[in-house]
């Protein structure tokens, strides 16, 4: 397994060792012990599957409080994953990470507490799963907009489709500081 970091503190890229031949591959798509050993939370609380079409954009999801760190992967297809670093006094308050992970480079992102979390499906369709460190709770469910011209996120698709949830979400500046996440 390999660890790569982010320019956003607690953002990091996993690379699993895969093993394969002929007949497929294997990997270990998490052991808690070796997560823990690089860095990543030693629990996990809740997992979820999302199945999404082409063109289709999750996001920018958060929950404050109960607050989520996730680890996400493909199990099939290809996405724009992206992070931003929502906790207000962090030095990169408001930046982004974004990167493609796929059922091909089987790449997992960790994305600590305090991040808002999108992605957008640039194949067919993907089958996009994530661990999260604490259970789905509505009442602290916060949306950030896709397309929040003050974040900038540089998306591979001009005109994606959006939830009727997710086309209300609001630019960072309009949600308030006390809804927010603090940098620790």
């Amino acid at each position: 397994m390999k660890i790569q970091t982010t320019a956003l503190p607690g953002l990091v890229i996993i690379e699993p060792a895969v093993f394969g031949d002929d007949r497929g591959f294997l990997m270990e798509s998490y052991s808690r012990d070796r997560y823990a050993e690089a860095g990543l939370p030693r629990e996990f609380v809740q997992d979820n599957v999302s199945l999404s079409a082409k063109g289709i954009l999750r996001g920018l999801h958060l929950q404050h409080p109960n607050d989520q760190g996730k680890l996400c992967f493909v199990l099939e297809g290809e996405v724009f994953d992206v992070a931003v670093d929502v906790r207000v006094g962090s030095p990169t308050f408001g930046r982004w990470e974004g990167m493609i992970l796929s059922s091909q480079n089987k790449r997992q992102l960790y994305i600590p507490p305090g991040f808002a979390h999108g992605f957008c499906v640039l194949s067919d369709r993907a089958l996009f799963s994530y661990k999260c460190t604490d259970f789905y709770a509505a009442r602290s469910e916060l949306g950030v907009a896709w397309d929040d011209p003050d974040i900038g996120i540089e998306w591979p698709l001009q005109s994606p489709r959006l939830s009727a949830k997710d086309q209300k979400n609001q630019r960072l500046r309009d949600i308030s500081p006390n809804r927010l996440p603090r940098y620790a």
